[in-house]
């Protein structure tokens, strides 16, 4: 039990830690939150928290969840120990990730109207995108 509250409390720092990088996109109604390690610990952290996501929601490699209409999701990966996790709520989103290389994590999560978010990785790269749309 002390082990899982220490890996959550990591996961929770890694999130505390990316606040530092948001990011306003160009499209017009939407908010972009972009979480990206800036050293090897943070990018374990990251990894460990959407890992616990993964863990939680029953994901092994890769997942695209939808919840609404019009929405439009595309994952791809080549390479192993690729984690990728595109999750849309409300109308539509349009989101995408690609993962070449091996062991990649992103979590992309879209929430509201109408938001557009595309990333691309390539050997070892992490990050969480946290995208609202009104």
């Amino acid at each position: 039990m002390g082990r899982n509250i220490k890996t959550l409390k990591a996961a929770g720092l890694a999130l505390v830690i990316g606040l530092g990088t948001l990011s306003a996109p160009a499209v017009a109604g939407q908010l972009s939150i972009n979480l990206n390690p800036a050293n090897a610990e943070q990018r374990q952290m990251m990894q460990t928290g959407l890992g616990l996501y993964a863990l939680y929601n029953g994901i092994q490699s890769g997942s695209i969840t939808q919840s609404g209409f019009d929405n439009i999701a595309g994952l791809s990966q080549a390479g192993g120990g690729n984690l990728g996790v595109v999750h849309q709520e409300g109308n539509n989103h349009n989101g995408t990730l690609n993962q070449h290389g091996g062991n990649n994590s992103y979590g992309l999560f879209q929430f509201g109207e109408g938001t557009s978010a595309h990333v691309d990785q390539s050997g070892g790269q992490s990050g969480l995108g946290f995208v609202f749309g009104w």
